[in-house]
């Protein structure tokens, strides 16, 4: 028998877009993934948990700057949301009480980024003794340099490492369209039109 999922839309904020890093060349393929899990979730009625991150008292993640918030195009259809301070949605949050209260034992973790927040997340679930399923397509991430060798690494290959060390250990690594039909009993899973 399935457990009861929740899909967590973590960091899927403007804060982000203020950030020297930010690069608009994975925006379209992760959007166009990230909605589409919420669309099917929704039609599911499986919970759509929004996770924020706030720090500080200035900067683009501060209270004070206003870019705590969802990013333009993300649907405002979710049960609830929690602000985190560190990189876990657990934290101080709220979310496992919630979580709890809702019957909730399985995971659908999507947002920004991959490697920080989604990933850290996604170990802490596992601890907890939470189902996750990890759904790469609907998180985003931007290019990162080493600091020894100078070396950068694409989004693609962040996301493949992220992969490699989730994978059975503590996530099933899904695809927008396997998460979604795992929501189903077998055979009757169906896609957002």
């Amino acid at each position: 028998m399935s457990k009861k999922a929740a899909l967590l839309v973590i960091d899927v904020q403007q804060s982000f877009e203020h950030r020297p890093y930010w690069r608009e060349d994975d925006v379209p393929a992760f959007r166009d993934a990230l909605l589409a899990l919420i669309a099917g979730a929704e039609a599911q009625n499986v919970p759509i948990v929004h996770i924020f991150h706030s720090e500080g008292e200035s900067g683009p993640f501060s209270r004070a700057s206003g870019l705590v918030r969802a990013m333009d195009w993300l649907p405002q259809n979710q049960a609830v949301s929690f602000e985190k301070h560190v990189h876990n949605a657990f934290t101080d949050t709220g979310l496992g009480a919630w979580l709890e209260a809702h019957g909730i034992g399985k995971l659908i973790v999507s947002g920004s980024r991959t490697e920080q927040c989604c990933e850290t997340t996604t170990r802490v679930a596992s601890d907890l003794g939470y189902e996750v399923d990890y759904v790469t397509e609907a998180t985003l991430t931007f290019p990162m340099v080493h600091p020894a060798t100078g070396r950068e690494y694409s989004p693609q290959e962040i996301k493949e490492k992220t992969e490699l060390v989730l994978a059975d250990r503590f996530a099933a690594i899904k695809t927008v369209a396997q998460a979604l039909a795992d929501l189903e009993p077998a055979g009757a899973a169906r896609l957002p039109a």
